[in-house]
């Protein structure tokens, strides 16, 4: 009898929590006390990197003990917060196994003991607070401003630029001045800016990834459950890092994209690759949509998809940039 009352409340809690995860969005406030919760429970290494063009801190969060690292980002586009609550739920399920001293689904966590993950759930937090809650938590004389970004209207869920109309992932100097056919101002998307790094959200994050230096980086967006991964790779890396897109394939069964061999970048992770000679990838996720948020109803078939992703990318770093 004790056994099936301990079982039913296993069940229950864990309803509970699926059901918390399917309608509670996570918000840069929601988030960041969630962050900071989890730093002193866990005994997890928080780190202020910078600030968004309106204030918000922009949190780094270090999963493990190991002295090298990859790095996951989440959010560059306002209306791509999905990405926030994937990585979110990895850095729980993650920091309580390696508390507990447990396998994830078969994934030995000593590996954090050796290469760490440092995640990045907002890389946006002023154009994720747009697109979720609208212009009114930002100053009354500017947001006539951002109606004229989002083109005379007032409901912002198509929003995925900064607050001062900069598409994040096009601030990259990786082919930034081939970028064509954008707006040549200000906009709710598709603005590259006036120059590179130009937003101070671009700028911090390259900052704190020449800080840590990982060995590998991955990105994640929304939608279309697409991998990309290419953005001329040297060829003696071409094996290298075709092996791990095609072992995150394999996990998510998200199709693997082969872009042209003029493909124009901008992005963060064609900067990486670029920069480091290392492996990155861009994650799409959920089913497609077009200029909005997908919903949350999506997300546990994502985390189903996703949840062993970053741990498969810690395994290559050691075996394919540690050992070797």
């Amino acid at each position: 009898m004790v056994k099936k009352v301990i079982v039913f409340l296993v069940i229950f809690l864990f309803v509970q929590n699926v059901k918390a995860e399917e309608t509670e969005m996570y918000t840069y406030k929601s988030m960041k006390t969630e962050m900071l919760e989890l730093s002193k429970r866990y005994g997890l290494e928080v780190k202020e990197f910078g600030h968004s063009e309106f204030g918000r801190d922009l949190l780094a969060i270090k999963v493990g003990k190991g002295k090298r690292s990859i790095l996951i980002t989440g959010s560059h586009h306002g209306r791509e917060w999905l990405s926030t609550h994937i990585i979110m739920a990895m850095i729980k399920e993650y920091a309580i196994a390696y508390k507990q001293k447990q396998t994830f689904l078969g994934h030995n966590l000593n590996i954090l003991d050796d290469v760490s993950i440092w995640f990045v759930p907002m890389v946006n937090p002023d154009g994720v607070t747009i697109q979720q809650q609208g212009i009114d938590h930002f100053p009354f004389l500017l947001q006539e401003i951002f109606v004229d970004m989002n083109e005379g209207e007032r409901n912002f869920l198509r929003w995925k630029a900064n607050a001062l109309g900069v598409d994040l992932n096009r601030q990259y100097p990786a082919g930034w001045e081939n970028i064509k056919g954008d707006t040549g101002y200000a906009s709710y998307s598709h603005y590259k800016g006036k120059k590179t790094f130009e937003a101070k959200e671009t700028r911090a994050l390259v900052d704190f990834t020449e800080e840590i230096q990982p060995l590998t980086s991955a990105a994640y967006h929304t939608s279309g459950r697409e991998l990309y991964w290419y953005y001329y790779n040297e060829l003696s890396n071409l094996q290298r890092d075709h092996e791990l897109v095609d072992k995150i394939a394999k996990k998510t069964g998200y199709e693997v994209s082969y872009p042209p061999f003029n493909a124009i970048g901008g992005g963060y992770t064609d900067w990486f690759i670029q920069t480091y000679q290392r492996p990155a990838l861009t994650i799409e996720l959920s089913y497609l949509v077009k200029e909005t948020n997908p919903p949350l109803s999506v997300f546990l078939e994502e985390w189903k998809r996703n949840k062993e992703v970053a741990l498969i990318m810690c395994e290559f770093a050691k075996e394919e940039l540690v050992e070797k």
